[in-house]
């Protein structure tokens, strides 16, 4: 008798269903058998759409269980194709891979063939759909995620945004990674309370639309019909500010900086905004402190000394970061 051939079909949770690959349409067309262990199996419909009758296995075998039936279909010379959960079986793979071995090695002849097929494949990105479903179920079952609001979080927001920073200044790059894991479960988590908004409700792909539509308008030199990747940093910033400010039509070169920015990257954006638009205002020098300035006095000292890392080409908030950081070891080497 042919021995049969058993086929494990990976299919992806996050690809529409019914969007296959060829090969494995044309498995499904010519198995003798198509099984599952999922009634509700996200395939199922489409593939029976297609024509193709699909078993579902009404019992919960083991792993071990499940293989010797799908085997002994085979062995009896059919091609078995079963759809696998979204996970793949790992479990019955391997068990299938043992049965297998053991009777190899007994000396057994006419081994049905094993093979393990991918249906579909994520697209990058794809993973950030199981983000989205998780916030959703933890916002219907998690007691405290159910309480929270856009001004609760606010707090985790900021903190999240710091240690992202701190990671990334730091260096470490699965430090990094947890980072911005932290720091997008944020944007997920305020978006998805938007969506209960009574009046003016929008959900996380109504972000993310209007960011792609925002980076395609803002950046010509990449997508627009005169497209000019040779275009220099400056170029680009230029091009940028001047759609800003079409499109929210401000008057002043430092509207809209955000007040509640930490003082240093505050006066770098000010004095950035402004000297991109070409504005002029005589600052203090940096140096010229009397010996017990006031805070007006200081404060100007500072803004100056910003100009003067600007003019450098120096973030001075991360200067001072990093200025810390070595106050701070040099601070534990002397109590040591």
């Amino acid at each position: 008798m042919t021995a049969g051939h058993v086929t494990l079909l990976l299919t992806s949770p996050r690809v529409a269903p019914g969007l296959l690959a060829w090969p494995a349409w044309e498995l499904l067309r010519g198995a003798d058998r198509v099984l599952t262990g999922d009634v509700d199996h996200p395939q199922r419909p489409s593939i029976e759409a297609a024509g193709v009758a699909v078993e579902t296995i009404q019992t919960t075998p083991t792993s071990g269980e499940l293989a010797l039936l799908l085997l002994d279909a085979a062995d009896a010379g059919e091609k078995v194709v079963w759809l696998a959960a979204d996970d793949g079986d790992p479990a019955l793979g391997r068990a299938l891979g043992q049965v297998l071995a053991r009777r190899a090695e007994a000396g057994m002849s006419g081994l049905p063939e094993l093979e393990v097929v991918p249906a579909s494949y994520d697209l990058p990105g794809a993973r950030l759909l199981d983000l989205v479903s998780v916030m959703d179920q933890l916002r219907a079952r998690c007691p405290w995620v159910r309480d929270q609001t856009h001004r609760s979080l606010v707090r985790y927001l900021v903190e999240e945004s710091y240690e992202t920073v701190e990671a990334i200044e730091t260096g470490e790059q699965e430090h990094l990674r947890e980072e911005l894991g932290d720091l997008l479960f944020q944007v997920v988590f305020h978006a998805r309370l938007a969506e209960e908004n009574p009046d003016t409700p929008f959900a996380i792909d109504d972000v993310t639309g209007d960011l792609v539509e925002k980076l395609i308008r803002r950046n010509p030199h990449v997508f627009g019909p005169d497209a000019s990747p040779e275009a220099t940093s400056a170029e680009v910033e230029n091009v940028w500010d001047a759609l800003k400010a079409e499109e929210k039509r401000r008057t002043s070169a430092v509207e809209g900086v955000p007040l509640a920015l930490p003082g240093l990257t505050l006066a770098d954006k000010l004095l950035s905004r402004t000297t991109r638009a070409g504005v002029q205002v005589e600052l203090a020098s940096a140096r010229a402190l009397p010996e017990r300035p006031d805070a007006e006095q200081v404060g100007d000292a500072l803004l100056a000394l910003v100009d003067v890392a600007r003019a450098a080409d120096v973030d001075p908030e991360q200067a001072l970061r990093d200025a810390c950081r070595r106050y701070i070891a040099a601070v534990q080497a002397a109590e040591r």
